[in-house]
């Protein structure tokens, strides 16, 4: 009994050692995490309710940051050092760390949202609950991982804390010059001040300055009957009337309200006004990466090449829409068709508070669309659920260009933007796309 004893004790003693020496488990990440650490900024801009412009800032420095320790190991994506302005290169690996560099990206991309966000700990959330399940699969690659993507997010905020975003926030507000009829005026139901005027002078990330892809101006400014000016203004008015006639059913409504995109819409109820909360443009596009990334089986690096590019062209198309609509101040169709033609006349989609010319959608989808069709190729078709969330149907589109031509077109519809906003926006973005397409061949 006691030769048996010892028999089944040593038998316990070999089984203790032979899985304590048993080599951790590796930490695997999937191209699903960065959907959901994307997914999360999205839910947490649309709380804390991020002016378009700032959202595209939210997405792309994430971004780069994942991509870039990527880039350590990628025989396929080369480092964006010397095509970002003013990068500078992440730190070096210790190759005698056990180090996990798709870890350490994913670690660092929230890491980064998290820095540039109001409501911390819904990211917080997240991130506890994956470094929990990390710590417990390999203690000492999560660690090690987790350390190394801390260097790069503390070099990662160098770079953002040169980008000239700290200083807008104490800059001027937007003047609003009363005594020009042509200029561009608070409109209902909130009368919000300009949003963001001085957001040309943010370092761009390829452009060599805001002005590089300045578009041509928009028609003279005249209430003349034949006029240029007039004809767009009255085509608004007479294109909202004519969608509307048998009710909110019609295909053109539904495109407005597909890409409306308004990150605060003001309701009034009586006495009492609310918002209503949407992602942004540029964050609509961010969901048309994620759904072309999850159609191709995209792995981790191609999902977060997907993003970066993408994230990176929204981001100059922003600062470049925005230099314009600042310099021509234009008067948004609202205004004018209120104090001319029909005061009780309401747009589709309520008017954003920033002056007309151009066309933000029309700037940002141009961009975007050129850059993702340079990765998933022309004629890719998609189903475009992104506004589920928001109550709106799926809609389908046979190219990136045909969902930017119809983004642009659904401000006409929305009775917001003129068409030369429109058009030569569409154009604005396109051009900029490409020169940013090109720029990041790497």
């Amino acid at each position: 009994m006691n030769h048996l004893k010892t028999k089944i004790y040593l038998l316990l003693i070999i089984i203790v050692f032979a899985s304590c020496s048993k080599p951790a488990e590796h930490i695997k990440v999937s191209p699903e995490l960065f959907h959901q650490a994307i997914d999360r900024v999205m839910e947490i801009q649309i709380h804390d309710i991020f002016s378009p412009p700032v959202a595209s800032r939210i997405f792309v420095y994430p971004n780069i940051a994942a991509y870039e320790i990527l880039a350590k190991k990628s025989t396929k994506f080369k480092t964006l050092v010397g095509t970002l302005n003013g990068f500078e290169s992440i730190p070096q690996v210790d190759k005698s760390k056990e180090v996990n560099l798709e870890l350490a990206a994913i670690i660092a991309h929230m890491e980064i949202s998290k820095n540039l966000i109001f409501s911390e700990e819904k990211m917080s959330s997240l991130q506890d609950s994956l470094y929990l399940a990390w710590g417990t699969t390999n203690k000492q690659e999560f660690d090690q991982s987790k350390a190394y993507a801390f260097e790069v997010v503390d070099h990662m905020k160098k770079y953002m804390a040169k980008d000239n975003y700290n200083q807008t926030r104490t800059m001027s507000k937007f003047t609003v010059d009363t005594d020009d009829p042509s200029r561009w005026q608070p409109t209902p139901p909130s009368y919000m001040d300009g949003i963001e005027p001085h957001w040309n002078e943010i370092r761009p990330f390829l452009l060599d300055s805001a002005q590089q892809f300045k578009p041509e101006p928009h028609p003279e400014f005249s209430l003349k009957k034949g006029t240029k000016f007039f004809e767009e203004l009255m085509e608004v008015y007479n294109v909202s009337q004519e969608i509307t006639k048998n009710g909110d059913e019609s295909e053109e409504i539904a495109i407005a309200r597909f890409w409306d995109c308004n990150p605060f819409v003001s309701v009034t109820r009586g006495h009492f006004m609310f918002a209503t909360k949407k992602i942004s443009p540029g964050a609509h596009w961010i969901g048309i990466t994620k759904i072309a990334s999850r159609k191709t089986n995209s792995n981790v690096e191609e999902t977060v090449n997907a993003y970066t590019k993408t994230s990176i062209a929204i981001a100059d198309a922003f600062i470049s829409c925005w230099d314009e609509k600042y310099r021509s101040n234009l008067i948004r169709p609202e205004t004018i068709i209120n104090q001319n033609i029909d005061p009780d006349w309401l747009p589709i989609l309520q008017t954003p508070p920033f002056p007309e010319y151009t066309s933000g959608h029309s700037v940002v989808s141009g961009a975007a669309s050129v850059v993702l069709t340079e990765i998933f190729g022309d004629n890719f078709y998609f189903e475009d659920d992104t506004e589920l969330p928001f109550g709106l149907p799926v809609r389908n589109f046979k190219s990136f260009y045909n969902a930017s031509s119809e983004a642009a077109i659904s401000r006409l519809y929305g009775g917001i933007h003129y068409r030369a906003a429109i058009e030569n926006g569409l154009k604005q973005g396109k051009a900029l796309g490409h020169f940013e397409a090109e720029k990041l061949k790497l």
